[in-house]
């Protein structure tokens, strides 16, 4: 049997994809895999040893439809589920099923905050695609796989020994899932390890800052250093992770790393908090509760539609930093 997988974006949707394909893998004999996701994200999937082949586009599936049709799929896994992904199942003209986005009810969740969102995480919406096919959740974490090259010794590399430090994913999408570099200041002030800032090269301003407050605190910024493999490899390597809503909270999650999570804009209602079938207090979530304006959106914005940023402004850092300090000891 030939399946196409189809995620085009982004790092943690991805991610989340990774309990399906591996029981696809695992359940289904024999079977070969591929996946279709975008050129950005590549990477993610590349080295999972339960994908048999990655087809990848800049923008459009016409890029890679001629090979797909040639590759004559059996079933189509719809794990996206957009206007691109609908045209790609017509044209291909093979069984597919398709995990429902449940756009009607995040949107009154948005715009009038009526929460009607099942209480279900979005893995176990994922598998509603493979349901055709009986495949079931095996109640596994995710998986992230690193390449051994990309892999970080942090003693070398860094000078901490694993599990020795705290790793701070800075970054996120969208400036309002991040706190504010004064939130951050005041949160960081309190731990009590090493930390270690993880970013892209869009974070290096933020970590700069940071660092200028806090000279005297044992900070290591390796914003645009590493690839995104190599700091998952950093991350799997600490002994708790402080995150926003982001792609490196779902990684920390596939490694089972304890997870503090600091949300803004966005709220874990949407399904998409830390996967952690295994062990229930595996992560926390901080938000500020009651708050009339939240979620403004189910991803982001650039700046805050109501001008005074509360959903982290008012962020309890006291709180977010004894959590930490009593994480992954």
């Amino acid at each position: 049997m030939k399946i196409l997988v189809v995620r085009f974006s982004s790092i943690g949707d991805i991610v989340l994809t990774s309990p399906v394909v591996r029981c696809i893998k695992n359940q289904l004999d024999p079977v070969e895999i591929h996946y279709l996701t975008k050129k950005a994200f590549e990477p993610i999937v590349s080295n999972n040893p339960h994908v048999d082949r990655v087809f990848a586009i800049e923008k459009s599936i016409g890029e890679v439809l001629e090979t797909l049709r040639a590759e004559k799929y059996d079933f189509l896994v719809d794990l996206h589920h957009n206007v691109r992904t609908l045209s790609l199942k017509r044209k291909l003209g093979v069984p597919s099923a398709t995990f429902s986005k449940l756009h009607v009810t995040k949107w009154l969740l948005v715009n009038f905050k009526w929460n009607r969102m099942p209480d279900r995480h979005i893995v176990e919406r994922y598998f509603d695609a493979v349901k055709p096919l009986n495949v079931f959740n095996d109640r596994l974490p995710c998986d992230f796989f690193v390449d051994p090259q990309e892999e970080v010794d942090t003693i070398e590399k860094l000078g901490l020994s694993p599990k020795s430090y705290i790793a701070f994913a800075i970054g996120a999408q969208f400036a309002t899932k991040r706190m504010p570099v004064s939130k951050m200041v005041e949160i960081l002030q309190q731990l009590d390890r090493p930390v270690v800032l993880l970013g892209g090269k869009g974070d290096e301003a933020t970590a700069a800052a940071i660092l200028e407050q806090l000279p005297n605190r044992q900070i290591l910024d390796t914003c645009g250093q590493f690839s995104l493999r190599g700091s998952a490899s950093i991350v799997k390597q600490a002994g708790v992770l402080l995150t926003h809503d982001t792609g490196l909270m779902h990684i920390a999650s596939a490694y089972e790393v304890p997870i503090v999570s600091v949300w803004g804009n966005t709220v874990p209602a949407f399904g998409m908090y830390p996967y952690f079938p295994l062990q229930a207090n595996g992560f926390s979530v901080h938000e500020v509760a009651g708050l009339p304006c939240r979620p403004c959106s189910k991803i982001g914005f650039q700046a805050c539609p109501k001008k005074h940023f509360n959903c982290m402004h008012l962020q309890d850092a006291a709180a977010i930093a004894a959590d930490v300090n009593q994480r992954g000891k």
